[in-house]
């Protein structure tokens, strides 16, 4: 570093001059700091007071909205601390007439646009639907045939019929040798004989009991005839010995129908005991499909359906109805046993194969929408109208059967409504925000009196709730639960009544005003008989509830300026 040499004029020698040189440095350095401070001011003010005139009442943190601060900054999370407007969490606008629901979002289109967000009308419509299930093969138990032996013996010949060798009815399958059938073809040989001796005579020299006589031989060789039957000789077998009147030793056994052999017990000089199961014959031209079916769906399949069985590997389609079900659930795997019975051309479905099952349901019309616009929060589910052109309401709903991605709405909506159907997740965690920052825990319900916005937990605190028809109905006074309570039936069927986005609202109670905390319509005869009312600052503020009126009283000043002020007396 060399020092820096300055002329010996360039120093002021006079003492008046470098006073007046410290005099410039100091108003120099006053008037930088001043334009600081002012450029530091209106940046504050722009960010307080946004250029389109929305007045912020304060700041929230975005990871919670409990915690709020009067100035802009960062959160304890580390994110930037989001305004809250006035003009959010008042009531002042209306849609219809109709004040603003707590929650209600202000979106504006390039923010639709950035989010996602999608608008469909409501339809009611018939809900239509294909369920598909797994199924397996089994036999049909009306078309299994067991060959069982009916005495003891043994077998003296057997057939090369092995499992899956496919027969036909009264084919040969094996002999077998009995003791019992051997004495009882011969009793049928003898009845047989004392039969055509006793007809050969002549009835003029015989007694008048000869006819007698003959009757009872036919009677023993049908009674002969009979219990061979029963001890498994073919029908074919006993034609034999009735033409050629010889005893054969062996005892034929073919098989009862055609089909499949399922299983094979026997083998040459095997013994057997009354009872053994020889063959087992399956009939497969006719098969059932077992199915499972989840509770949630049990109640859509009803005995007579037609059903589509489908060959996943194959491209083939076979016609099917589904058939009379045992009304039990599985213990373990909480489902519905069903069976379908169809025809099996060319043996394609062979038993324990797995198939496709496509049933179509119709149900009868009703309101359905789309799965992916229902937001689920516990036990609770809710959608977003479209209330005006940016203005997006959160709606409880009480819904109904889920087929697929279509879901029934049984209470909630009207035809007409206009839903959000994408986009709504971003649009519900808004929402929370806001309803934290009003300082509602819980999902409003709608008072069915007045139609205020009721937090039911607040409700349920101040025993303001009543049990209808197995419903639950939040109030935001005691007055309006009596009123309920003495003729529930008005008041439900006036909420029913459908309320179109931009239709004009119904009459109003007379003398409303707004209650400055929630932002709901107020009949000021009924806030002065119940207490709710105060007077702030020259002004008179009426109230739903005691709870609106305490969070006032505890801190009017940032509920003030969004509030419409009812101007008037005690």
């Amino acid at each position: 570093m060399f020092p820096v040499e300055r002329a010996a004029s360039d120093i002021p020698t006079n003492p008046s001059d470098f006073m007046n040189m410290l005099r410039y440095s100091a108003v120099v350095a006053v008037l930088v700091a001043g334009a600081f401070l002012l450029g530091a001011y209106r940046g504050q003010q722009r960010t307080v007071n946004p250029g389109d005139g929305r007045r912020i009442l304060h700041y929230v943190d975005p990871m919670n909205p409990a915690h709020t601060s009067d100035k802009p900054g960062l959160a304890p999370c580390g994110m930037k601390m989001e305004p809250v407007y006035a003009d959010e969490l008042d009531g002042s606008s209306s849609v219809a007439g109709q004040p603003q629901m707590p929650g209600t979002v202000k979106v504006s289109p390039h923010k639709q646009q950035l989010i996602g967000v999608r608008v469909a009308p409501v339809e009611r419509r018939s809900l239509e639907h294909t369920l598909r299930l797994l199924g397996r093969v089994a036999l049909d138990e009306t078309r299994s045939y067991r060959v069982t032996a009916a005495v003891d013996g043994w077998i003296t010949k057997a057939l090369p019929f092995t499992a899956g060798s496919r027969v036909k009815q009264n084919e040969l399958l094996a002999t077998c040798y009995g003791p019992e059938l051997f004495t009882t073809a011969q009793s049928l040989l003898y009845a047989l004989t004392s039969k055509d001796r006793g007809r050969a005579a002549d009835y003029v020299t015989v007694l008048p009991g000869a006819t007698n006589r003959i009757f009872s031989y036919d009677l023993a060789v049908q009674l002969y005839i009979e219990t061979l039957r029963g001890l498994g000789m073919g029908q074919k077998q006993i034609d034999d010995l009735l033409r050629t009147r010889t005893v054969s030793r062996n005892l034929d056994i073919t098989a009862p129908a055609d089909g499949f052999v399922v299983e094979r017990n026997i083998s040459e000089g095997q013994r057997f005991t009354r009872g053994t199961d020889l063959f087992r014959i399956a009939d497969l031209s006719r098969v059932w499909i077992l199915a499972d079916v989840f509770e949630n769906e049990a109640q859509l399949v009803k005995p007579g359906l037609d059903v589509r069985v489908c060959l996943p590997h194959q491209n083939r389609v076979f016609p099917g109805r589904i058939s009379e079900n045992l009304p039990q659930f599985d213990p373990v795997s909480r489902t519905l046993k069903l069976r379908v019975e169809l025809a099996n051309p060319d043996f394609v479905l062979q038993p324990e194969m797995f198939v496709d099952l496509e049933l179509p349901v119709r149900l009868s019309d009703a309101i359905v929408i789309p799965a992916d616009a229902i937001v689920q929060s516990g036990l609770q589910r809710q959608v977003f109208v479209e209330r005006a052109a940016g203005i997006f309401e959160p709606r409880p709903l009480v819904t109904g059967l889920q087929l697929g991605d279509q879901v029934e709405v049984r209470e909630g909506l009207t035809a007409g409504d206009r839903l959000v159907i994408s986009g709504n997740f971003l649009l519900d965690s808004e929402s929370r925000m806001r309803l934290a920052a009003a300082g509602m825990q819980t999902t409003p319900a709608i008072d069915p009196v007045c139609g205020m916005t009721v937090d039911e937990q607040n409700a349920r605190a101040a025993g303001r709730v009543s049990d209808h028809a197995g419903k639950a109905y939040f109030f935001c006074a005691d007055s309006c639960r009596q009123k309920f309570e003495a003729n529930p039936g008005k008041f439900i069927e006036a909420r029913a009544a459908p309320v179109l986005a931009g239709a004009p609202a119904a009459a109003g109670p007379k003398s409303a005003a707004i209650d400055p905390v929630c932002g709901m319509t107020v009949d000021e005869h009924e806030a002065r008989a119940a207490g709710r009312v105060l007077v702030h600052a020259g002004k008179v503020y009426f109230f739903c509830a005691d709870s609106c009126k305490r969070r006032f009283e505890a801190n009017p000043r940032p509920r003030l300026g969004g509030a419409v002020e009812h101007p008037g007396d005690m």
